[in-house]
Parts: C-alpha cells; sequence; structure tokens
C-alpha cells in the first residue's frame, strides 16, 4: 500500500477510536449524574386526597352500591379508552 493509504486508514481508525471512547465516556457520564440526582434530590411523592366513594366503603354504608358503580365507573373508563385508541389508528 501506499503512503497516502496509510495515512489515511490510520487517520480513519484514529478518529473511530477518538469517537467511541467519547462515546463511552459520555454515557458514563450520564449514567453518574443520573445517579446524583435520583439519590440526592429523589422525586417529590404526591399527597392524594382520599376519595369520597372510599369513604363510604370504609365506613360500611353501601359498600355493596359502592363498589358496583366504581366498576361501571372503569368499565366506561377503559371503554372509551379503547374506542379512542382505535379512532386514532384508523384516522
Amino acid at each position: 500500500m501506499s503512503d497516502l493509504m496509510m495515512e489515511g486508514l490510520n487517520l480513519a481508525l484514529y478518529g473511530m477510536g477518538f469517537v467511541f471512547v467519547f462515546l463511552i465516556v459520555l454515557v458514563g457520564l450520564t449514567t453518574a449524574m443520573s445517579a446524583i440526582v435520583v439519590r440526592y434530590f429523589p422525586a417529590p411523592v404526591a399527597s392524594v386526597p382520599p376519595r369520597s366513594g372510599a369513604r363510604k366503603s370504609a365506613r360500611g354504608s353501601g359498600s355493596k352500591a359502592s363498589s358496583n358503580d366504581e366498576q361501571q365507573r372503569v368499565v366506561a373508563a377503559i371503554s372509551a379508552a379503547i374506542r379512542q385508541h382505535q379512532n386514532t389508528r384508523r384516522g
């Protein structure tokens, strides 16, 4: 091979090696930063107030009706989500 081809191959290998090392260092630093943020700045936990239906069933009055109403709401929400998903896939 000529000297020019060897220099070109040498430059290509050094360039690819440098990019490879840079990407490895970048992934390592990003992982380390993520671990630091999770450790020292945890996400705040949102407090959710109890729902009125949950308080009723806890007291024992209307437990059966409240459970049935809750199931109907869940079924309606799931059905609406499925319909919306199917409509977005078609259109």
